[in-house]
């Protein structure tokens, strides 16, 4: 059977495939990002062992998305071209180089260096991902696919945020990362062994390319949604636990632990949420989305008042922001043009993860001095741009459809 977009739809997969695809997709994404979640988690020990300060730690993730939203475009144009089994082993095998790399640094030149390696995971990441749901799911089913492997971002959060982070207070940091550079590189494995070999890619049409064109303004709208979505997740996932340690009194393991129940959160929150995104409902998602953010980043500050609010800010982060980022991939998905997926995929993380470069660096000047009650007013102020962002698109989206 045709597919509104002109292609033919997969067969539905069933049993140990279709679930093997989906855990396998969803290690991708975990890995992609493991390293930002890593260095948030493992901040304070990061901090004191290599005497980096904490705007130093903000210029870690600066680095590795401001790499990552360069190279998107390209790799978006990468994933269309190459397919998804090849970009899913290279985006593994690098993602294990980058975190041994970080493992072994010695000081902030060679972590600086390897966190610029690993963006190139990050840019490859949500272009090989959804071109796989698209090649290999049926449609009714493509928004939960996109959802549980979108939230393999926070499966890696959960395990930077607690075992990983429990590993770091045993035999040291450098021995958490480097497990999860020999658990990386046995996914990449997986991947090559597992994946069907890729198809070469389709001849666009003069009616995808019109598809294209429609799409192109979904796709603008939702990168800069995503730009300021991105800058306040990449805040608080970067400042979080160090936010804890030095203004709550937190142990390090436990402020860790924050980071783990972000992560908790946020698959909750992508699987829910990308669940619900129906097509006439995803569209007004967004903004909604990003105002429960805005209301997270009042808990986090009013935890300087009252700590345990600190714990549930992590949550409604996970639960609202974090779900933002699944929603825009599943309209990217529902909307895609055939041959486009890629490259449309990689416009909107190139948002993201500008927003990731740009955030923990201005919250950083902040936190340089202490200041962490005006870094979360920075904070709430890009969610509040963020749900202006997305109203605006999505009612200008209602007027093109008539609705």
């Amino acid at each position: 059977m045709a597919s509104p977009q002109g292609t033919l739809d997969p067969p539905e997969l069933k049993g140990p495939t279709g679930r093997g695809l989906t855990a396998l997709l969803t290690c991708a994404m975990a890995f992609s990002m493991l390293q930002l979640f890593l260095l948030g988690a493992l901040g304070p020990r990061l901090v004191a062992d290599l005497g980096i300060s904490p705007t130093v730690l903000g210029l870690t993730t600066t680095i590795g998305f401001g790499t990552a939203a360069a190279l998107s475009p390209a790799g978006g144009r990468i994933v269309d071209r190459i397919g998804p089994r090849r970009s899913l082993v290279l985006l593994l095998a690098v993602s294990a180089l980058a975190l041994a790399l970080i493992g072994a640094a010695p000081g902030a030149g060679l972590l600086l260096c390897a966190v610029a390696l690993g963006g190139v995971p990050q840019a490859l990441a949500n272009p090989a991902t959804n071109k796989a749901v698209l090649a290999t799911v049926p449609p009714p089913r493509r928004g939960a696919v996109t959802g549980l492997k979108q939230s393999g971002v926070q499966l890696g959060a959960f395990a930077a945020g607690l075992p990983l982070a429990a590993l770091a207070g045993g035999p040291g940091w450098r021995a958490a990362v480097w497990t999860a550079a020999g658990a990386a590189l046995l996914a990449a494995g997986w991947a090559l062994r597992s994946l069907p070999a890729d198809a070469p890619p389709p001849p666009v049409s003069r009616a995808v390319a019109g598809t294209a064109s429609v799409t192109r303004g979904m796709v603008a709208w939702l990168a800069v949604f995503s730009l300021f979505l991105g800058a306040g997740i990449a805040s608080v996932n970067t400042y979080l636990a160090l936010y804890g340690v030095q203004r709550l009194d937190m142990d390090p393991t436990v402020a860790g632990a924050l980071v783990a129940v972000l992560g908790v959160a946020g698959i909750a929150g992508r699987v829910g949420w990308s669940r619900a995104a129906r097509p006439g409902r995803a569209e007004r998602l967004p903004g909604w989305l990003a105002c429960g953010a805005l209301g997270a980043a009042g808990l986090l500050g009013a935890a300087q008042v009252a700590g345990p609010l600190v714990w549930l800010g992590a949550v409604a982060t996970g639960v609202f922001a974090v779900s933002g980022n699944a929603v825009s991939m599943v309209l990217v998905v529902q909307r895609a043009a055939p041959g486009r997926a890629g490259q449309d995929s990689a416009l909107v993380a190139a948002g993201f993860f500008a927003g990731f470069a740009v955030g923990p660096t201005l919250f950083g000047l902040f936190a340089e001095h202490g200041r962490y009650g005006a870094g979360w007013l920075l904070v709430a102020g890009e969610f509040a741009a963020a749900a202006a962002v997305a109203f605006l698109w999505a009612r200008g989206d209602r007027r093109e459809r008539g609705a």
